[in-house]
Protein backbone atom coordinates (compact mmCIF):
# COMPACT_ATOMS: atom_id res chain seq x y z
CA UNK A 1 0.00 0.00 0.00
CA UNK A 2 1.21 3.73 -0.95
CA UNK A 3 2.55 6.23 1.80
CA UNK A 4 -0.84 8.71 2.07
CA UNK A 5 -1.96 11.66 4.18
CA UNK A 6 -5.01 11.07 6.54
CA UNK A 7 -7.51 13.26 6.37
CA UNK A 8 -8.13 15.95 8.60
CA UNK A 9 -11.23 14.20 10.28
CA UNK A 10 -9.61 10.92 10.84
CA UNK A 11 -6.22 12.58 12.24
CA UNK A 12 -8.43 15.05 14.56
CA UNK A 13 -10.10 11.57 15.62
CA UNK A 14 -7.28 9.79 16.31
CA UNK A 15 -5.55 12.49 18.45
CA UNK A 16 -8.83 12.51 20.30
CA UNK A 17 -8.26 8.32 21.01
CA UNK A 18 -5.03 10.05 23.05
CA UNK A 19 -6.86 13.28 24.98
CA UNK A 20 -10.40 12.27 24.96
CA UNK A 21 -11.05 8.54 26.77
CA UNK A 22 -14.31 9.31 28.26
CA UNK A 23 -16.60 11.73 29.26
CA UNK A 24 -14.58 12.84 32.46
CA UNK A 25 -11.77 13.82 30.23
CA UNK A 26 -14.07 16.02 28.14
CA UNK A 27 -15.08 18.08 31.60
CA UNK A 28 -11.34 18.32 32.88
CA UNK A 29 -10.16 19.52 29.61
CA UNK A 30 -12.68 22.47 29.54
CA UNK A 31 -13.03 22.94 33.07
CA UNK A 32 -8.89 23.86 32.80
CA UNK A 33 -9.63 25.86 29.87
CA UNK A 34 -12.24 27.97 31.74
CA UNK A 35 -9.64 28.49 34.73
CA UNK A 36 -7.19 29.67 32.21
CA UNK A 37 -9.32 32.22 31.33
CA UNK A 38 -9.28 33.89 34.11
CA UNK A 39 -12.41 32.24 35.59
CA UNK A 40 -14.53 33.16 38.54
CA UNK A 41 -17.28 31.24 38.93
CA UNK A 42 -17.62 27.24 36.59
CA UNK A 43 -21.10 25.57 35.89
CA UNK A 44 -20.87 21.83 34.69
CA UNK A 45 -23.49 20.76 33.71
CA UNK A 46 -24.25 16.71 32.18
CA UNK A 47 -26.82 14.05 31.45
CA UNK A 48 -26.59 10.59 30.85
CA UNK A 49 -22.99 10.50 32.38
CA UNK A 50 -22.05 13.03 30.60
CA UNK A 51 -22.87 10.75 27.13
CA UNK A 52 -25.68 12.84 26.23
CA UNK A 53 -24.35 16.12 27.30
CA UNK A 54 -21.77 18.10 28.47
CA UNK A 55 -22.05 21.33 29.31
CA UNK A 56 -19.16 23.97 30.88
CA UNK A 57 -20.05 27.99 31.35
CA UNK A 58 -17.59 30.05 32.74
CA UNK A 59 -17.42 34.02 33.01
CA UNK A 60 -13.88 34.16 32.15
CA UNK A 61 -12.52 36.53 29.61
CA UNK A 62 -13.88 35.08 26.73
CA UNK A 63 -13.07 34.35 22.85
CA UNK A 64 -12.67 37.03 20.98
CA UNK A 65 -14.79 36.80 17.55
CA UNK A 66 -11.99 35.94 15.21
CA UNK A 67 -10.52 33.69 16.83
CA UNK A 68 -13.84 31.26 17.36
CA UNK A 69 -13.13 29.63 14.38
CA UNK A 70 -9.62 29.20 15.18
CA UNK A 71 -9.92 27.57 18.51
CA UNK A 72 -11.34 24.19 16.52
CA UNK A 73 -8.14 24.04 14.30
CA UNK A 74 -5.39 21.54 16.08
CA UNK A 75 -2.35 23.61 17.83
CA UNK A 76 -4.08 26.98 17.72
CA UNK A 77 -3.31 28.12 21.01
CA UNK A 78 -3.06 31.56 23.14
CA UNK A 79 -1.10 30.16 25.89
CA UNK A 80 2.34 29.86 24.08
CA UNK A 81 3.83 30.97 21.12
CA UNK A 82 7.37 29.97 21.09
CA UNK A 83 10.14 27.29 21.72
CA UNK A 84 11.29 29.14 25.28
CA UNK A 85 7.21 28.99 26.54
CA UNK A 86 7.64 24.95 26.52
CA UNK A 87 10.21 25.60 29.53
CA UNK A 88 8.46 27.50 31.48
CA UNK A 89 4.35 26.50 31.26
CA UNK A 90 1.71 28.88 34.00
CA UNK A 91 -1.48 27.22 32.20
CA UNK A 92 -3.61 24.11 32.52
CA UNK A 93 -3.43 23.68 28.87
CA UNK A 94 -1.13 24.74 25.86
CA UNK A 95 -1.18 22.32 23.13
CA UNK A 96 -4.12 23.25 21.35
CA UNK A 97 -5.35 20.14 20.70
CA UNK A 98 -8.41 19.28 23.26
CA UNK A 99 -11.33 21.32 21.31
CA UNK A 100 -10.87 20.27 17.82
CA UNK A 101 -10.37 16.67 19.37
CA UNK A 102 -13.15 16.76 21.22
CA UNK A 103 -15.27 18.60 18.03
CA UNK A 104 -14.28 15.87 15.88
CA UNK A 105 -15.92 13.06 18.02
CA UNK A 106 -18.99 14.50 19.23
CA UNK A 107 -21.53 17.53 18.17
CA UNK A 108 -20.16 20.62 19.60
CA UNK A 109 -20.82 24.32 19.80
CA UNK A 110 -19.17 27.11 21.66
CA UNK A 111 -20.48 30.83 22.49
CA UNK A 112 -18.40 33.44 23.81
CA UNK A 113 -18.89 36.95 25.18
CA UNK A 114 -15.93 39.13 25.85
CA UNK A 115 -15.76 41.83 28.05
CA UNK A 116 -16.05 44.69 26.12
CA UNK A 117 -17.61 43.25 23.36
CA UNK A 118 -21.28 44.42 22.07
CA UNK A 119 -22.68 41.06 21.77
CA UNK A 120 -21.92 37.55 21.87
CA UNK A 121 -20.92 35.24 19.17
CA UNK A 122 -21.48 31.42 18.48
CA UNK A 123 -19.94 28.35 16.40
CA UNK A 124 -20.85 24.75 15.71
CA UNK A 125 -18.04 22.60 15.21
CA UNK A 126 -18.75 20.21 12.38
CA UNK A 127 -16.90 16.94 11.69
CA UNK A 128 -13.90 18.58 9.85
CA UNK A 129 -13.32 19.35 13.48
CA UNK A 130 -12.27 22.94 11.07
CA UNK A 131 -15.76 25.06 12.40
CA UNK A 132 -18.07 27.16 10.79
CA UNK A 133 -18.29 31.07 10.59
CA UNK A 134 -19.37 32.44 13.62
CA UNK A 135 -23.01 33.89 14.50
CA UNK A 136 -24.12 36.15 16.52
CA UNK A 137 -25.87 34.96 19.96
CA UNK A 138 -26.95 36.26 23.60
CA UNK A 139 -24.70 35.50 26.34
CA UNK A 140 -23.18 37.11 29.33
CA UNK A 141 -19.44 37.57 29.65
CA UNK A 142 -17.49 34.51 29.41
CA UNK A 143 -17.83 31.30 27.28
CA UNK A 144 -20.14 28.16 27.31
CA UNK A 145 -19.17 25.37 25.79
CA UNK A 146 -21.59 22.23 24.63
CA UNK A 147 -20.72 18.86 23.81
CA UNK A 148 -23.48 16.67 22.86
CA UNK A 149 -24.10 13.14 21.89
CA UNK A 150 -20.20 11.99 22.67
CA UNK A 151 -18.43 9.60 20.50
CA UNK A 152 -22.20 9.41 18.25
CA UNK A 153 -19.52 9.30 14.74
CA UNK A 154 -17.30 6.20 16.41
CA UNK A 155 -19.36 3.09 16.96
CA UNK A 156 -17.36 1.60 18.50
CA UNK A 157 -15.86 3.53 21.50
CA UNK A 158 -19.20 4.75 22.45
CA UNK A 159 -20.21 1.16 23.31
CA UNK A 160 -16.79 0.74 25.42
CA UNK A 161 -18.52 3.19 27.47
CA UNK A 162 -20.25 2.17 31.16
CA UNK A 163 -23.27 2.76 32.92
CA UNK A 164 -24.29 6.15 33.70
CA UNK A 165 -23.67 5.64 36.74
CA UNK A 166 -20.23 4.72 36.32
CA UNK A 167 -19.27 7.27 34.13
CA UNK A 168 -20.69 10.00 36.23
CA UNK A 169 -18.45 8.58 39.02
CA UNK A 170 -15.54 9.80 36.73
CA UNK A 171 -16.45 13.45 35.93
CA UNK A 172 -17.37 13.65 40.16
CA UNK A 173 -13.82 12.83 40.81
CA UNK A 174 -12.37 15.32 37.93
CA UNK A 175 -14.66 17.99 39.21
CA UNK A 176 -13.38 17.40 43.32
CA UNK A 177 -9.75 17.60 41.89
CA UNK A 178 -10.11 20.64 40.39
CA UNK A 179 -12.35 22.27 42.87
CA UNK A 180 -9.73 21.74 45.53
CA UNK A 181 -6.90 23.36 43.14
CA UNK A 182 -8.78 26.21 42.93
CA UNK A 183 -10.07 27.58 46.54
CA UNK A 184 -10.88 31.20 44.84
CA UNK A 185 -13.59 30.26 42.14
CA UNK A 186 -16.89 28.91 42.40
CA UNK A 187 -17.92 25.18 41.01
CA UNK A 188 -21.11 24.03 40.47
CA UNK A 189 -21.99 20.62 39.07
CA UNK A 190 -25.33 19.52 37.97
CA UNK A 191 -26.13 15.54 36.70
CA UNK A 192 -29.72 15.18 35.23
CA UNK A 193 -30.94 18.37 36.24
CA UNK A 194 -30.18 17.45 39.63
CA UNK A 195 -27.46 19.81 41.58
CA UNK A 196 -24.68 17.55 43.03
CA UNK A 197 -22.21 20.08 44.19
CA UNK A 198 -22.25 23.94 44.27
CA UNK A 199 -18.65 24.97 45.66
CA UNK A 200 -19.09 28.89 46.91
CA UNK A 201 -15.66 31.00 46.64
CA UNK A 202 -13.52 31.04 49.27
CA UNK A 203 -10.77 33.86 50.15
CA UNK A 204 -9.62 33.22 53.44
CA UNK A 205 -7.07 30.48 53.82
CA UNK A 206 -8.69 29.59 57.45
CA UNK A 207 -12.26 28.94 55.48
CA UNK A 208 -10.53 26.66 52.71
CA UNK A 209 -11.00 22.96 54.71
CA UNK A 210 -14.84 24.04 55.04
CA UNK A 211 -14.55 23.42 51.08
CA UNK A 212 -12.06 20.26 51.63
CA UNK A 213 -15.09 18.86 54.10
CA UNK A 214 -17.58 19.51 51.51
CA UNK A 215 -15.55 17.28 48.93
CA UNK A 216 -14.20 15.19 50.92
CA UNK A 217 -15.92 14.45 53.95
CA UNK A 218 -16.12 15.35 57.31
CA UNK A 219 -14.17 12.69 58.69
CA UNK A 220 -11.15 13.66 56.57
CA UNK A 221 -11.57 17.24 57.12
CA UNK A 222 -11.67 16.34 60.79
CA UNK A 223 -8.35 14.34 60.72
CA UNK A 224 -6.04 16.64 59.05
CA UNK A 225 -2.80 18.02 59.88
CA UNK A 226 -1.79 21.23 58.57
CA UNK A 227 0.95 21.61 56.93
CA UNK A 228 3.40 24.53 55.48
CA UNK A 229 6.85 24.52 54.66
CA UNK A 230 8.95 26.48 52.49
CA UNK A 231 12.95 26.46 51.16
CA UNK A 232 15.04 27.04 48.35
CA UNK A 233 12.37 28.42 46.22
CA UNK A 234 9.80 25.50 46.94
CA UNK A 235 6.43 26.31 48.90
CA UNK A 236 4.34 23.19 49.99
CA UNK A 237 1.40 23.83 51.85
CA UNK A 238 -1.92 21.85 52.34
CA UNK A 239 -3.21 19.03 54.75
CA UNK A 240 -1.92 15.33 55.88
CA UNK A 241 -4.09 12.64 57.61
CA UNK A 242 -3.41 11.84 60.82
CA UNK A 243 -1.99 8.30 61.01
CA UNK A 244 -5.02 7.11 62.85
CA UNK A 245 -7.02 8.14 59.58
CA UNK A 246 -5.91 6.07 57.19
CA UNK A 247 -7.89 4.01 54.04
CA UNK A 248 -7.72 0.71 52.80
CA UNK A 249 -7.28 2.20 49.21
CA UNK A 250 -5.44 5.36 47.78
CA UNK A 251 -8.37 7.17 47.20
CA UNK A 252 -8.30 10.52 49.23
CA UNK A 253 -4.78 11.65 48.23
CA UNK A 254 -4.95 14.79 46.32
CA UNK A 255 -1.35 16.47 45.11
CA UNK A 256 -0.95 19.83 43.02
CA UNK A 257 1.88 21.31 41.71
CA UNK A 258 1.52 24.91 40.93
CA UNK A 259 -2.23 24.36 40.19
CA UNK A 260 -2.06 21.45 38.23
CA UNK A 261 -3.24 17.92 39.67
CA UNK A 262 -0.81 15.67 39.06
CA UNK A 263 -0.35 11.60 40.07
CA UNK A 264 3.13 10.95 39.97
CA UNK A 265 5.59 8.20 41.70
CA UNK A 266 8.26 9.99 42.89
CA UNK A 267 5.53 12.18 44.96
CA UNK A 268 3.91 8.97 46.01
CA UNK A 269 7.21 7.36 47.33
CA UNK A 270 8.35 10.40 49.11
CA UNK A 271 4.67 10.35 50.92
CA UNK A 272 5.33 6.77 51.53
CA UNK A 273 8.31 7.24 52.74
CA UNK A 274 7.21 9.81 55.73
CA UNK A 275 4.51 7.82 57.39
CA UNK A 276 6.48 4.18 57.24
CA UNK A 277 6.97 4.61 61.12
CA UNK A 278 3.43 5.73 61.82
CA UNK A 279 0.96 3.92 59.28
CA UNK A 280 -0.39 0.59 60.10
CA UNK A 281 0.44 -2.22 57.68
CA UNK A 282 -1.49 -2.47 54.23
CA UNK A 283 -3.08 0.99 54.97
CA UNK A 284 -2.87 4.33 52.84
CA UNK A 285 -2.35 7.71 54.34
CA UNK A 286 -4.79 10.54 52.83
CA UNK A 287 -3.76 14.00 51.97
CA UNK A 288 -4.18 17.17 50.01
CA UNK A 289 -0.89 18.79 49.47
CA UNK A 290 -0.11 21.75 46.87
CA UNK A 291 3.50 22.80 45.86
CA UNK A 292 4.73 26.03 44.75
CA UNK A 293 7.80 26.30 42.27
CA UNK A 294 9.19 28.35 39.48
CA UNK A 295 7.75 27.03 36.37
CA UNK A 296 10.92 26.29 34.44
CA UNK A 297 11.87 23.31 37.40
CA UNK A 298 8.90 21.37 36.06
CA UNK A 299 8.24 19.57 32.48
CA UNK A 300 4.55 19.44 32.27
CA UNK A 301 4.86 19.06 28.24
CA UNK A 302 5.63 14.94 29.32
CA UNK A 303 2.09 13.31 28.73
CA UNK A 304 -0.97 14.15 26.48
CA UNK A 305 -3.41 13.92 29.52
CA UNK A 306 -1.04 16.14 31.66
CA UNK A 307 -1.63 13.71 34.34
CA UNK A 308 2.18 13.48 34.34
CA UNK A 309 5.26 15.91 35.22
CA UNK A 310 9.00 15.60 35.38
CA UNK A 311 11.41 17.76 38.10
CA UNK A 312 14.80 18.93 36.79
CA UNK A 313 15.65 18.40 40.10
CA UNK A 314 13.94 15.15 41.41
CA UNK A 315 15.93 14.25 44.30
CA UNK A 316 15.82 17.72 46.07
CA UNK A 317 11.65 17.77 45.12
CA UNK A 318 11.49 14.11 46.71
CA UNK A 319 13.92 15.24 49.86
CA UNK A 320 12.00 18.17 50.46
CA UNK A 321 8.41 16.51 50.66
CA UNK A 322 9.71 13.85 52.92
CA UNK A 323 11.26 15.92 55.26
CA UNK A 324 8.29 18.15 55.83
CA UNK A 325 5.69 15.74 55.93
CA UNK A 326 8.03 13.22 58.09
CA UNK A 327 8.87 16.25 60.41
CA UNK A 328 5.78 17.40 60.88
CA UNK A 329 4.06 14.28 61.83
CA UNK A 330 7.15 13.91 64.53
CA UNK A 331 6.34 17.34 65.73
CA UNK A 332 2.61 15.96 66.59
CA UNK A 333 2.16 15.72 70.49
CA UNK A 334 -1.15 15.07 72.40
CA UNK A 335 -0.89 18.45 73.65
CA UNK A 336 -1.53 19.45 70.47
CA UNK A 337 -4.22 17.39 69.33
CA UNK A 338 -6.31 18.47 72.97
CA UNK A 339 -5.36 22.14 71.39
CA UNK A 340 -7.15 21.41 68.18
CA UNK A 341 -9.95 20.22 69.47
CA UNK A 342 -10.56 23.30 72.10
CA UNK A 343 -9.59 26.07 69.32
CA UNK A 344 -11.60 25.71 66.69
CA UNK A 345 -12.20 28.89 63.93
CA UNK A 346 -15.58 29.70 63.17
CA UNK A 347 -16.72 29.00 59.69
CA UNK A 348 -14.60 25.72 59.90
CA UNK A 349 -16.18 22.04 60.08
CA UNK A 350 -15.79 20.65 63.72
CA UNK A 351 -13.63 18.66 64.79
CA UNK A 352 -14.58 16.92 67.51
CA UNK A 353 -15.51 13.18 67.26
CA UNK A 354 -13.32 12.95 64.49
CA UNK A 355 -9.60 13.26 66.71
CA UNK A 356 -7.34 10.52 66.86
CA UNK A 357 -8.72 8.08 69.94
CA UNK A 358 -12.38 10.05 69.66
CA UNK A 359 -15.36 7.41 70.43
CA UNK A 360 -17.43 7.21 67.36
CA UNK A 361 -19.82 4.66 68.47
CA UNK A 362 -23.51 5.82 69.09
CA UNK A 363 -24.79 4.81 72.49
CA UNK A 364 -28.35 2.49 72.56
CA UNK A 365 -30.80 3.91 72.51
CA UNK A 366 -33.09 4.68 75.54
CA UNK A 367 -36.16 6.56 76.16
CA UNK A 368 -35.20 9.29 78.69
CA UNK A 369 -36.55 9.18 82.55
CA UNK A 370 -38.16 12.11 83.39
CA UNK A 371 -37.88 11.49 87.79
CA UNK A 372 -40.29 14.22 89.88
CA UNK A 373 -38.44 14.05 93.21
CA UNK A 374 -35.00 13.27 93.89
CA UNK A 375 -33.81 9.73 94.09
CA UNK A 376 -33.26 7.76 97.52
CA UNK A 377 -29.75 7.09 96.97
CA UNK A 378 -29.06 10.33 95.99
CA UNK A 379 -30.47 11.76 99.60
CA UNK A 380 -29.10 8.59 101.31
CA UNK A 381 -25.30 9.56 99.94
CA UNK A 382 -25.96 13.20 100.91
CA UNK A 383 -26.84 12.82 104.58
CA UNK A 384 -23.95 10.48 104.57
CA UNK A 385 -21.59 12.92 103.62
CA UNK A 386 -23.18 15.66 105.46
CA UNK A 387 -22.89 13.15 108.87
CA UNK A 388 -19.20 12.20 108.12
CA UNK A 389 -18.52 15.70 108.28
CA UNK A 390 -14.76 17.09 106.90
CA UNK A 391 -12.46 13.38 107.70
CA UNK A 392 -15.34 11.75 104.96
CA UNK A 393 -15.36 14.26 102.26
CA UNK A 394 -14.85 12.31 98.49
CA UNK A 395 -11.32 12.39 97.96
CA UNK A 396 -8.82 15.30 98.24
CA UNK A 397 -7.02 16.05 95.14
CA UNK A 398 -3.09 16.35 96.03
CA UNK A 399 -1.36 19.14 94.17
CA UNK A 400 0.73 16.87 92.47
CA UNK A 401 -1.97 14.80 90.84
CA UNK A 402 -3.76 18.39 90.25
CA UNK A 403 -0.62 19.61 88.34
CA UNK A 404 -1.03 16.21 86.29
CA UNK A 405 -3.97 16.32 85.22
CA UNK A 406 -3.54 20.08 83.73
CA UNK A 407 -1.36 17.85 80.91
CA UNK A 408 -2.94 16.78 77.71
CA UNK A 409 -2.32 12.64 79.40
CA UNK A 410 -3.57 14.02 82.53
CA UNK A 411 -3.14 11.49 85.64
CA UNK A 412 -2.91 8.00 85.95
CA UNK A 413 -5.60 6.63 88.25
CA UNK A 414 -5.15 2.31 87.52
CA UNK A 415 -4.71 -0.30 84.96
CA UNK A 416 -7.26 -2.22 83.64
CA UNK A 417 -6.45 -5.96 83.56
CA UNK A 418 -2.59 -5.14 83.55
CA UNK A 419 -2.63 -3.96 79.80
CA UNK A 420 -4.37 -0.07 79.79
CA UNK A 421 -3.47 2.91 81.71
CA UNK A 422 -6.67 4.70 82.96
CA UNK A 423 -5.87 8.21 83.44
CA UNK A 424 -7.67 12.04 83.79
CA UNK A 425 -7.18 15.13 82.42
CA UNK A 426 -8.90 18.06 82.53
CA UNK A 427 -11.12 17.12 79.77
CA UNK A 428 -12.02 14.10 80.42
CA UNK A 429 -10.75 10.16 80.18
CA UNK A 430 -7.75 8.93 78.69
CA UNK A 431 -7.06 5.09 77.85
CA UNK A 432 -3.40 4.39 77.12
CA UNK A 433 -2.15 1.19 75.59
CA UNK A 434 1.23 1.13 78.14
CA UNK A 435 2.70 -1.31 75.90
CA UNK A 436 2.09 0.11 72.82
CA UNK A 437 3.40 3.62 74.20
CA UNK A 438 6.12 2.65 75.74
CA UNK A 439 7.27 0.55 72.56
CA UNK A 440 7.63 3.79 70.48
CA UNK A 441 9.53 5.72 73.17
CA UNK A 442 11.57 3.01 73.71
CA UNK A 443 11.95 3.10 69.62
CA UNK A 444 12.39 6.78 69.16
CA UNK A 445 15.42 6.72 71.90
CA UNK A 446 16.95 3.80 69.96
CA UNK A 447 17.15 5.55 66.09
CA UNK A 448 17.95 9.06 68.35
CA UNK A 449 21.30 7.20 69.52
CA UNK A 450 22.14 5.38 66.45
CA UNK A 451 21.90 8.47 64.69
CA UNK A 452 24.45 10.11 66.52
CA UNK A 453 26.90 8.12 65.08
CA UNK A 454 27.89 6.08 61.99
CA UNK A 455 26.40 3.04 60.47
CA UNK A 456 28.80 -0.21 62.53
CA UNK A 457 29.94 -2.44 59.55
CA UNK A 458 30.51 -6.09 60.20
CA UNK A 459 32.69 -7.72 57.54
CA UNK A 460 31.34 -10.90 56.51
CA UNK A 461 33.40 -14.12 57.06
CA UNK A 462 32.17 -15.48 53.96
CA UNK A 463 32.16 -12.88 51.00
CA UNK A 464 28.40 -12.87 49.64
CA UNK A 465 28.78 -12.91 45.51
CA UNK A 466 25.55 -11.64 43.45
CA UNK A 467 24.83 -12.46 40.07
CA UNK A 468 23.47 -9.43 38.29
CA UNK A 469 22.95 -7.84 35.08
CA UNK A 470 25.62 -5.52 33.24
CA UNK A 471 23.17 -2.48 33.99
CA UNK A 472 22.80 -3.38 37.44
CA UNK A 473 26.72 -3.56 37.88
CA UNK A 474 27.37 -0.59 36.58
CA UNK A 475 25.03 1.23 38.54
CA UNK A 476 26.54 -0.03 41.66
CA UNK A 477 29.96 0.51 40.98
CA UNK A 478 28.87 4.05 39.94
CA UNK A 479 27.26 4.38 43.16
CA UNK A 480 29.53 2.82 45.67
CA UNK A 481 29.86 6.25 47.65
CA UNK A 482 26.15 5.87 48.56
CA UNK A 483 26.75 2.15 49.17
CA UNK A 484 29.57 2.95 51.77
CA UNK A 485 27.47 5.30 53.21
CA UNK A 486 24.36 2.98 53.51
CA UNK A 487 27.46 0.57 55.37
CA UNK A 488 28.02 -2.02 52.50
CA UNK A 489 31.69 -2.94 51.00
CA UNK A 490 30.42 -4.11 47.18
CA UNK A 491 32.95 -4.75 44.56
CA UNK A 492 32.67 -5.95 41.19
CA UNK A 493 34.22 -9.14 40.37
CA UNK A 494 33.24 -9.12 36.72
CA UNK A 495 30.82 -7.42 33.95
CA UNK A 496 27.80 -9.19 35.45
CA UNK A 497 29.18 -10.47 39.23
CA UNK A 498 29.43 -8.30 42.45
CA UNK A 499 30.84 -9.13 45.98
CA UNK A 500 29.42 -8.05 48.82
CA UNK A 501 32.73 -7.86 52.04
CA UNK A 502 30.31 -6.16 54.90
CA UNK A 503 26.91 -4.98 55.97
CA UNK A 504 25.70 -2.93 58.34
CA UNK A 505 26.44 -4.74 61.57
CA UNK A 506 22.41 -4.74 62.50
CA UNK A 507 21.82 -6.62 59.22
CA UNK A 508 24.44 -9.35 59.99
CA UNK A 509 21.61 -11.47 60.50
CA UNK A 510 19.31 -10.76 57.35
CA UNK A 511 19.05 -11.87 53.74
CA UNK A 512 22.24 -9.92 52.42
CA UNK A 513 21.80 -10.58 48.87
CA UNK A 514 18.09 -9.99 48.67
CA UNK A 515 18.64 -6.69 50.44
CA UNK A 516 21.00 -5.56 47.85
CA UNK A 517 19.32 -6.56 45.09
CA UNK A 518 16.37 -4.31 46.83
CA UNK A 519 19.03 -1.30 47.20
CA UNK A 520 19.86 -1.40 43.37
CA UNK A 521 16.37 -1.39 42.36
CA UNK A 522 15.54 1.85 44.68
CA UNK A 523 18.74 3.33 42.87
CA UNK A 524 17.38 2.84 39.49
CA UNK A 525 13.92 3.68 40.32
CA UNK A 526 14.22 6.97 42.85
CA UNK A 527 18.51 7.73 42.43
CA UNK A 528 18.30 6.68 46.47
CA UNK A 529 17.55 4.04 48.74
CA UNK A 530 16.11 4.13 52.29
CA UNK A 531 16.07 0.14 52.22
CA UNK A 532 18.72 0.13 54.58
CA UNK A 533 17.39 2.57 56.86
CA UNK A 534 13.70 0.68 56.67
CA UNK A 535 15.82 -2.85 57.65
CA UNK A 536 17.54 -1.04 60.18
CA UNK A 537 14.50 0.40 61.93
CA UNK A 538 13.13 -2.92 61.34
CA UNK A 539 15.72 -4.70 63.69
CA UNK A 540 15.55 -1.28 66.38
CA UNK A 541 11.56 -1.83 66.25
CA UNK A 542 12.08 -5.55 67.21
CA UNK A 543 14.02 -4.82 70.14
CA UNK A 544 12.64 -1.96 71.17
CA UNK A 545 9.17 -4.28 71.25
CA UNK A 546 10.84 -7.10 73.35
CA UNK A 547 12.30 -4.52 75.47
CA UNK A 548 9.15 -2.73 76.46
CA UNK A 549 6.73 -2.88 79.35
CA UNK A 550 5.01 -6.54 78.71
CA UNK A 551 1.25 -6.78 79.35
CA UNK A 552 0.33 -7.85 83.13
CA UNK A 553 3.09 -5.83 84.76
CA UNK A 554 1.59 -4.41 87.34
CA UNK A 555 2.56 -0.78 87.65
CA UNK A 556 2.39 2.15 90.47
CA UNK A 557 0.81 4.99 90.16
CA UNK A 558 4.64 6.92 89.54
CA UNK A 559 5.09 4.83 87.19
CA UNK A 560 2.06 5.22 85.27
CA UNK A 561 2.62 9.09 85.53
CA UNK A 562 6.51 8.84 83.88
CA UNK A 563 5.24 6.90 81.26
CA UNK A 564 2.36 9.14 80.63
CA UNK A 565 4.86 12.73 80.65
CA UNK A 566 7.25 10.30 78.44
CA UNK A 567 4.73 10.10 75.71
CA UNK A 568 4.12 13.97 75.74
CA UNK A 569 7.55 14.57 74.81
CA UNK A 570 8.20 11.99 72.49
CA UNK A 571 8.19 12.17 68.80
CA UNK A 572 4.90 10.12 66.63
CA UNK A 573 3.96 9.03 70.22
CA UNK A 574 0.22 8.53 69.06
CA UNK A 575 0.89 5.15 67.35
CA UNK A 576 3.31 2.21 68.01
CA UNK A 577 6.07 1.02 65.82
CA UNK A 578 3.40 -0.86 63.46
CA UNK A 579 0.82 2.04 63.31
CA UNK A 580 -1.63 1.22 66.30
CA UNK A 581 -3.16 3.96 68.09
CA UNK A 582 -1.18 4.39 71.68
CA UNK A 583 -3.89 6.49 73.34
CA UNK A 584 -7.92 7.26 73.16
CA UNK A 585 -9.60 10.18 74.81
CA UNK A 586 -13.29 10.27 75.96
CA UNK A 587 -14.44 13.74 76.48
CA UNK A 588 -17.14 14.66 79.24
CA UNK A 589 -19.63 15.44 76.59
CA UNK A 590 -19.16 12.28 74.91
CA UNK A 591 -19.17 10.15 78.33
CA UNK A 592 -22.31 12.09 79.05
CA UNK A 593 -23.82 10.79 75.64
CA UNK A 594 -22.69 6.80 76.62
CA UNK A 595 -24.89 7.24 79.72
CA UNK A 596 -27.56 9.41 78.39
CA UNK A 597 -27.40 11.85 80.86
CA UNK A 598 -28.95 15.58 79.70
CA UNK A 599 -31.33 13.77 77.79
Amino acid sequence: MRIHLLSPQLSNQIAAGEVVERPASVVKELMENSLDAGATAISVEVTQGGAGLIRVRDDGQGIHRDDLALALSRHATSKISSTDDLGRIATLGFRGEALPSIASVSRMSITSRQRDAEKAWTIQGDEGGTGREPAPAAHQTGATVEVRDLFYNIPARRKFLRTEKTEFSHIETVFRRIALSRYGVEFTLTHNQRQVYRLKAVDAPARRIARVAAICGQAFASNLLEIECETAGLRLWGWIGQPTFSRSQADLQFFFVNGRVIRDRLVAYAVRQAYQDVLFQGRHPVYALYLEMPAGQVDVNVHPTKHEVRFRDSRTVRDFLFSAIHQSLADVRPGDVAAADTAEPAGQPSSRGGRPGSFQGRPPRQAPIELQVREQAGQAYERFFSMAGESTSPEQVLPDQEAARSHPLGHALAQVHGVYILAENEAGLVLVDMHAAHERIIYERMKETRSQGEITRQPLLVPVSLQVSRQEADLAEARQALFSELGFDIERLSPETLVVRSVPALLCESDVESLVRDVIADIAAHGDSSRVEEKINEVLATMACHGSVRANRRLTIPEMDALLRDMEKTERSGQCNHGRPTWVAFSMEELDKLFLRGQ
